[in-house]
């Protein structure tokens, strides 16, 4: 790199260093300074963050200094954003998604004791455990969100409301994949725990269908990892070697308890189902008789809640029967798909009859021709050196312009607040800040004048002083 594109890439770091700031501290114009971050930076971070791995380290610990107070919007703006990094990207190693996982866990406060009549922070657990699930495929621990939900959530569970114990279970059975055997060995009990509660001894007429297969789907997924545990818990003889088999103990009476559990809720579902399949016959005979749009978009959401309900019931007879013997069978792959989720795309079968690619000649690629002007003419090394000192030296101004016309700025705002109504106030609340503008995109007009081909890194920083609505407009 040029030296004097380097300092081009000094001004982005002395450009992003304030805007962060705002940020952080909580800024009156922290909301704008968002808006442009979103709008202006993150959409062009290809071009900017050059030399990539450095500034995009830079800019994450930019972020990660600022995300301690922000909304949830904001959070996952923040975090989609380093997401988007090649340093977060499909190849990097696994201790840059725990690093990942780390900034979520702080946003989700679990140091703090749960509180359940705390929805903010009930929805704000998991919201983030949401955003973490793609993390967890890559290899992050899920310990602290699962044993926080063990330790914390479990034991209030009854007192959580209705409405929030569907997100809660629904993040634990997506999480389950992925728990680690240690992870899975202390939330189990407390799985089934809850297992025994929602599943009837006998057969019912209804049943929390839903409830039931966030569950079975996480107890099939844990015991996988760890399947003697299963042992004192349900009564099963898996032998493993291990002293944790307890295969001394008789827990008979545990695995009577659970067998007449699943056969309830077997029975139950069987029973729904049918009802079911005979009330979706009618969907299509109601579709063609309804007149208006209203009814027919009624009639549509109707089924389609119709069709995820069969999917949950067919889910739950297929995880509840290969539990009933006693050496059971634990489902830890993906041949089930939760009823809320997307069902995987079949792989589109190859089609013969496709171009060719040419082959290269004896393994050597062809060789591609010198341009014209290749080697003919060399730049005047002495100017290059006159234009890289001057150019350091705007630089230092321009750094310590920079840094004054913010102070001046600062003091300026808080002085206007007494002077709003006075055209004086006014004028130096606008003046200051349009004074670091002017300097900025003076130095960098100069700068790009004395070497052209630093316009490439040059006019992505003349936005961030010139032509922003941000900058050209009182707060």
């Amino acid at each position: 790199m040029h030296p004097v594109e380097s300092d081009l890439i000094t001004l982005v770091l002395y450009s992003l260093q304030p805007l962060f700031k705002h940020v952080e501290s909580g800024s009156e114009i922290r909301e704008k300074i968002i808006c442009f971050l979103r709008d202006k930076v993150f959409p062009v971070k290809a071009e900017l963050l050059r030399p990539q791995a450095e500034m995009e380290r830079y800019i994450t610990d930019l972020i990660k200094k600022s995300v301690h107070d922000v909304t949830g919007l904001e959070f996952k703006l923040f975090m989609d954003f380093l997401r988007s990094l090649s340093i977060f990207g499909d190849s990097a190693p696994r201790e840059s998604f725990q690093e990942l996982i780390e900034i979520i866990q702080a946003q989700a406060d679990l140091d703090a004791q749960f509180d359940v009549s705390d929805i903010d922070h009930m929805e704000r657990w998991t919201s983030c455990m949401y955003m973490a699930l793609p993390i967890f495929t890559r290899g992050a621990s899920s310990s602290k969100f699962l044993n926080y939900f063990t330790k914390q959530i479990v034991p209030v569970f009854d007192k959580i409301p209705e409405e929030k114990k569907l997100d809660l279970l629904k993040m634990i059975s997506a999480s389950s994949p992925f728990a680690a055997a240690q992870d899975s060995r202390q939330l189990l009990p407390s799985v089934v725990q809850l297992l025994k509660k929602y599943m009837p001894g006998k057969k019912v007429d209804d049943i929390n269908h839903n409830y039931i297969e966030c569950l079975l789907y996480a107890f099939h997924h844990l015991a996988h990892k760890t399947p003697n545990t299963t042992n004192s818990l349900c009564g099963y003889k898996i032998v493993t070697g291990q002293p944790s088999d307890r295969l001394g103990e008789d827990f008979s009476e545990h695995n009577k308890d659970f067998t007449e559990r699943l056969t309830g809720t077997e029975e139950t579902v069987r029973a729904a189902s049918k009802r079911l399949t005979q009330g979706m016959a009618d969907f299509s005979k109601a579709l063609s008789s309804a007149k208006t749009a209203e009814e027919k978009s009624k009639i549509k959401e109707d089924q389609q809640k119709s069709t995820v309900t069969m999917r949950s019931y067919n889910n739950i007879l297929a995880m509840s029967q290969p539990l009933q013997v006693k050496s059971p069978l634990f489902i830890g792959d993906k041949k089930i798909t939760l009823s809320w989720m997307e069902l995987p795309k079949k792989p589109a079968a190859t089609t013969a009859g496709g171009k060719r690619t040419q082959p290269p000649s004896n393994g050597i690629a062809p060789v591609s021709k010198k341009g014209r002007g290749e080697g003919g003419v060399h730049n005047n090394q002495l100017v290059n050196r006159a234009f890289e000192a001057l150019s350091h030296l705007l630089i230092w101004v321009f750094r310590a312009s920079l840094e004054l016309s913010f102070s001046v700025f600062s003091k300026v705002h808080k002085c206007t607040r007494k002077l709003e109504s006075s055209y004086q106030g006014c004028f130096l609340y606008l003046f200051s800040f349009q004074t670091v503008c002017w300097l900025a995109e003076f130095f960098l007009k100069f700068i790009l004048c004395l070497h052209p081909s630093s316009k490439s890194v040059g006019y992505l920083l003349l936005p961030l002083f010139h032509k922003i609505s941000l900058f050209n407009k009182p707060f």
